[in-house]
């Protein structure tokens, strides 16, 4: 460890905050006296609208182990923790939420895990407090069916709670793909892992910043990221579709010679055609997304803008640290 690191670094994205974040720091600065080494708590400011800016820059003020970067504006949840991970300089790094449904006090046991030689050790979750049963149900399904259409071997019942080795960290930072689902990411990199479980406590305070919408688009960033299945379904049901058309035209010629050809209706007509159609439009709909996170990975932008960084020993070089090392990265994709 190069001096003056600290052992940990805990990355922790932050939107919309406000009720939550004393709280949070109270429960953090307990967790850093247990710990057997020094850390910091970089807190990722994803451009709130509310006063969580105020209150992160006053727990920066007041304690030197935290630390504040703060986003141009909104840029997501998953690119608010890479750009934590990004900063980061600790030994092991942990992704923790603000809402402090993960409960911080299992970094505990993670560490422990860390110090016998996993290089990752992701939090499974046995029991979500709090939520109701269709979030429950529509999480555990999703877990199960992203697993069996996935090309990555990918835990189930795990989020983006977990401890990371430097040198898996490193791994994980030199992928700068655009839409990113980071937990998949990091199963991918591979690396020696391990999980612990844990009981997902209910909301400390303010409100879930994932609703419905955000979690389809959440899910299907997943799917497309890893996995081709969505392809080979359309190239499928266009197999299927076609193989029906030519079984119908025979049947249709066979009953014409016979003297069986009746005219067809016209619901018939209709039908079958507006099932030609949808399904056209289905298999548009899946080259879309996929050839729209082309486009995205092709125009070379930045994951993000860094607007302001607080409490960190050399901020300025930290920025440019981190900026430097993305244009390097995306430099090397694009040639």
């Amino acid at each position: 460890m190069t001096s003056g690191n600290p052992v940990y670094s805990f990355v922790i994205p932050v939107y919309n905050e406000e009720a939550v974040l004393p709280a949070l720091r109270e429960r953090m600065a307990e967790l850093l006296d247990k710990l057997d080494g020094d850390a910091e708590v970089i807190l990722v400011d994803d451009g709130s609208s509310d006063r969580s800016k105020d209150v992160m820059e006053q727990i920066v003020a007041a304690d030197d182990r935290f630390r504040l970067a703060s986003f141009s504006r909104n840029f997501g949840h998953q690119i608010a923790i890479t750009a934590g991970l990004d900063l980061s300089r600790g030994d092991a790094t942990i992704i923790l939420d603000a809402d402090l449904q993960d409960p911080p006090e299992v970094v505990l046991e993670m560490a422990r895990r860390w110090r016998e030689g996993y290089d990752i050790v992701y939090g499974v979750r046995a029991g979500r407090e709090g939520e109701t049963r269709y979030k429950e149900f529509t999480a555990a399904a999703f877990y199960r069916i992203f697993r069996k259409l996935s090309n990555t071997e990918i835990p189930v019942d795990v989020g983006d709670f977990r401890l990371v080795d430097r040198k898996a960290l490193d791994a994980f930072t030199s992928m700068r793909e655009n839409n990113r689902y980071v937990r998949g990411m990091f199963s991918w990199i591979g690396f020696r892992q391990t999980g612990v479980t844990y009981r997902r406590e209910a909301r400390t305070a303010g409100e879930t910043k994932f609703p419905t919408r955000k979690m389809l688009r959440f899910a299907t960033d997943g799917i497309i990221s890893f996995s081709t299945a969505p392809l080979r379904f359309a190239l499928k049901v266009g197999f299927v579709v076609s193989a029906a058309s030519i079984a119908f035209g025979i049947a249709a010629l066979v009953a014409k010679i016979a003297g069986l050809y009746k005219v067809p209706g016209l619901a018939s007509l209709v039908v079958l055609t507006a099932f030609l159609g949808g399904i056209q439009l289905v298999v548009l709909g899946f080259m879309g997304e996929y050839l729209a996170r082309v486009l995205d990975e092709v125009k070379g932008r930045p994951l993000y803008l860094i607007r302001e960084l607080q409490g960190f020993p050399s901020g300025e070089q930290a920025l440019t640290t981190a900026h430097r090392q993305a244009r390097e990265v995306d430099d090397r994709f694009l040639r």
